[in-house]
């Protein structure tokens, strides 16, 4: 049983393929065939999988796991999430100005004026674009577009964002007048 100290998603197991155990998985890496190059993958049950051989199919890939080697063994994996830990990612590989998406979770969300909008919680696609989340103490969390006009610069090293809280859509343009107006009730004759 594995704990990891710091996990990030790397795959979702969505069903068995053929007879002899391999499961086809959705990746979440640049790379999809890369996937068994960092090491063990891990359940958040504390179970470990060793990835024996991998290749891309259409959207998905198709995995053979150690120990999986049945249909019925394969098809008890539908679902599954596999994490590995944030330190066996490859930080040699990016540019200066890349990062993983779970290196901006925890980070200050401020303004230009040091105004403070919360921490980034977590960071989605729901297919229009990035979006990352964002909670303050007290508050419910908000959205807001990960997009060049809304995150002005990231700092890593700071643990903070800059963000432009009007291109975010938290805060209102005064200039800008109602963004809606009812209709007048109409009166009945």
């Amino acid at each position: 049983m594995t704990k990891l100290e710091n996990p990030v998603l790397m795959a979702t197991i969505g069903g068995a393929q053929g007879l002899r155990g391999e499961v086809r998985a959705k990746s979440y890496s640049a790379d999809p065939t890369a996937l068994g190059d960092y090491g063990h993958l891990h359940s958040m049950d504390g179970r470990s999988f060793e990835i024996l051989e991998i290749r891309e199919m259409k959207n998905v890939v198709v995995m053979r796991l150690r120990g999986v080697n049945d249909r019925d063994a394969a098809e008890a994996l539908n679902g599954l999430e596999l994490y590995v830990d944030r330190d066996n990612l490859p930080d040699d590989e990016l540019e200066e100005d890349e990062f993983f998406y779970a290196d901006l979770e925890g980070l200050e969300a401020l303004d230009d004026q040091g105004v403070s909008y919360g921490k980034v919680t977590g960071v989605f696609d729901f297919g229009a674009g990035d979006l990352l989340e964002l909670k303050g103490p007290g508050k419910r969390p908000v959205l807001i577009p990960f997009s060049e006009a809304s995150v002005l610069e990231i700092d890593l090293e700071g643990g903070r964002i800059t963000i432009d809280p009007r291109a975010a859509g938290l805060i209102d343009d005064p200039d800008d007048g109602p963004s809606f107006t009812p209709d007048k009730p109409k009166k009945n004759k």
